[in-house]
């Protein structure tokens, strides 16, 4: 990984490939819950993922469905509900869902990739980040090129975000050859919004996404490529013998095993 790729943004520098907590480590069922985070950090994960909504009353949940039917002991909408209902719900029936604040400040020194789920989550997530000036600790991404557009702009410049499932087009495109398809302008305009990385799955519908090429041009325009999720060692391996920037897990030990064989495990903390 080249030097001008790590600098991009603050958020980004770390010493070899960065490795994600997937909601925290969903392996035991505590998915996007205090206990599930403190757990990753335990094992010396600096990045860690989580999803925001907003409830009806407009606080910041950390949270990756849109229902809390799944993995609480509760059932609704988060956005139809209140932050006093919300707070009863508890994830594999022990765990409170946490509000982004509170993790923000129970891991002053964690980074965190935040999946922006709803557009009413937007302007809590602007809000929270201007007043805890949190704006190098945490990258943004959304299936929403819009979304995460407004978000840049709302911003300011700030703020670093990963591209939008049509840079991501655009960059696989891209990556076939110059002059192959005209979209040059809405890469560009992406990289404009500080899209410091790619995050892709490592296939989609049976095809591979992450190959060589798509390597180079995301790194040509500076940008990481981070793969989730990922939970096999021998994939793993194989993403990094490739060349990837990061890679997201469920199976945290796994991750750090690999990475540790390979003299990269970089841990967080003292």
């Amino acid at each position: 990984m080249s030097t001008a790729i790590r600098l991009r943004h603050p958020y980004l520098d770390h010493p070899g490939p960065l490795p994600f907590a997937h909601r925290g480590g969903t392996a035991d069922g505590l998915e996007n819950t205090a206990a599930a985070f403190r757990r990753a950090v335990g094992l010396g994960y600096r990045y860690l993922e989580t999803d925001v909504h907003a409830t009806s009353d407009g606080a910041l949940v950390a949270f990756h469905d849109a229902t809390l039917d799944r993995v609480t002991d509760s059932r609704g909408a988060l956005a139809d509900l209140p932050l006093r209902a919300v707070r009863r719900a508890r994830v594999a029936g022990r765990e409170p869902l946490p509000l982004f604040e509170e993790l923000l400040e129970e891991f002053p020194e964690a980074r965190w990739n935040v999946d922006l789920k709803a557009e009413a989550a937007l302007e809590p997530l602007l809000d929270l980040l201007r007043r805890t000036g949190a704006w190098d600790r945490v990258c943004v991404g959304s299936f929403s090129e819009a979304r995460v557009a407004r978000a840049q702009r709302l911003a300011g410049g700030r703020m670093a975000s990963s591209l939008g499932t049509r840079g991501v087009a655009g960059l696989r495109l891209r990556s076939y050859g110059r002059g192959a398809v005209p979209l040059d302008r809405l890469l560009g305009a992406a990289v404009r919004r500080n899209a410091v990385c790619v995050q892709i799955p490592e296939r989609h519908s049976g095809l591979r996404v992450v190959d060589p090429l798509l390597l180079r041009a995301a790194h040509a325009l500076g940008m990481q490529v981070h793969v989730w999720t990922v939970n096999d060692p021998a994939r793993m391996a194989a993403l990094l013998d490739l060349g990837v920037d990061g890679i997201m897990t469920d199976h945290l030990e796994t991750l750090r095993t690999v990475l540790t064989e390979r003299g990269c495990w970089v841990p967080s903390g003292p």
